[in-house]
């Protein structure tokens, strides 16, 4: 089958690899119909080289059709349309029962100190093979695939594996109610999908973000935008001059590490990157640092009382935090991989009425095929002008 893998920092490529076969009496193989290109992807591009290995298959939201099952599966049967969440949890350890999806016990990565096993996401997460391939073999085929139903195009239930999941818990743990306002920081795949779901809520949703054409699509569903091209302290003066000087009820960072204005820490991780893997892997566990002006402006802007909820990836071991500030402010700090099947069915129960209300079977602005895939990691990266979220059609 065709698959895209890792050959090196910032080289993707598409290469022949052997089908996947069952593992496991309960494992089922998919014919992948979709799957997407995540922003945490890039992550692997650069700067967690050193958790890869090349010919590594990347790629972690699918969704597709199921061609084969294991004598134990119960519940899938071949020709089954599904979506794939990006963790690997069984469902039913101690962790899965508790809608900790994201720390599942069982495949919980004891070694590398990290929780649940990732779709391709390198040997931190388990070296899982990944999704963005022609065919994918799924474990606990009873419990993690969603089924959904046959008709509606692959866009209204694909983000189901990532995206939405990702951006309703971040909206979950800002814990907004309707009237309150939130402020997003990063209008990519998942601040915007994390505001759309706050809009549907009743919220006031404030979003900022450097590209205009992110917040031109927040903006077309009722968001109001901050062009966040300048100092911080704009976007603090428009957001408390929003909010009678308080500052807004709850901040989602939906930026993480990718976030501007550090270059000698963005320098730093570069570094890093280039060192041989022995030396280069010790010092992202444990000397790593973040840029972390998104986290920084996300907890100055949030009001005394209020919530902040990081759902942007950040992977340092060493990042200095305002302790003081946060204690003073009393301000409450969530953050996580997102629980997939915790929030799937709420979700799937919304995809499914008449009225496509996210906007999903729209949200994606290139469709492309898998041979495409190393130019748009590369596009993606530099956000090429209109490029949001990227679906590859095996």
């Amino acid at each position: 089958m065709k698959a895209v893998t890792w050959q090196g920092r910032r080289k993707m490529s598409v290469e022949e690899v052997p089908d996947p076969t069952l593992q496991r009496n309960d494992d089922a193989i998919i014919a992948i119909t979709s799957t997407g290109l995540c922003g945490s992807d890039l992550h692997l591009y650069d700067p967690l080289t050193p958790f890869m290995e090349p010919g590594d298959i990347v790629g972690h939201e699918p969704m597709g059709v199921v061609l084969e099952v294991g004598p134990d599966v119960q519940t899938l049967a071949k020709g089954d349309r599904v979506v794939v969440p990006f963790n690997v949890s069984c469902g039913t350890c101690w962790m899965c029962e508790q809608g900790l999806q994201s720390q599942c016990e069982t495949t919980q990565n004891v070694d590398q100190g990290t929780g649940a096993s990732l779709f391709g996401y390198s040997k931190l997460y388990g070296a899982v093979p990944g999704a963005q391939a022609e065919y994918l073999r799924v474990p606990f085929a009873d419990t993690l695939p969603i089924k959904v139903p046959d008709g509606p195009p692959d866009d209204r239930f694909l983000f189901l594996s990532d995206v939405l999941p990702t951006a309703w818990q971040a909206v979950e743990y800002a814990d907004v109610d309707k009237g309150d306002t939130l402020l997003v920081l990063g209008a990519g795949p998942i601040g915007d999908m994390a505001a759309r779901i706050a809009l549907q809520r009743g919220c006031r949703v404030l979003v900022a973000d450097p590209v205009p054409d992110r917040l031109g699509r927040v903006a077309s569903y009722g968001a109001e935008t901050l062009p966040m091209l300048g100092p911080d302290d704009q976007v603090l003066d428009v957001v408390r001059g929003a909010t009678s000087g308080r500052g807004a009820d709850a901040v989602i960072d939906a930026v993480g590490m990718e976030a501007h204005g550090s270059p000698i820490i963005e320098g730093l991780t570069k570094a890093i990157g280039l060192l041989p893997d022995r030396l280069g892997e010790p010092m992202l566990r444990k000397a790593g640092v973040d840029r972390l002006a998104a986290l920084h402006l996300a907890l100055d802007a949030v009001r005394r009382g209020g919530t902040v909820s990081v759902v942007g990836v950040y992977g340092g071991a060493m990042d200095p935090m305002p302790l003081m500030e946060m204690f003073d402010k009393q301000v409450q700090l969530r953050m996580g991989q997102a629980n997939v099947r915790r929030w799937s069915d709420d979700i799937l129960d919304l995809l499914l009425q008449d009225e496509d209300v996210l906007g999903v079977e729209d949200f994606a602005t290139h469709h492309l095929p898998l041979d495409a895939a190393p130019e748009a990691y590369r596009d993606f990266r530099d956000k090429k002008e209109g490029m949001v979220k990227v679906v590859f059609r095996p």
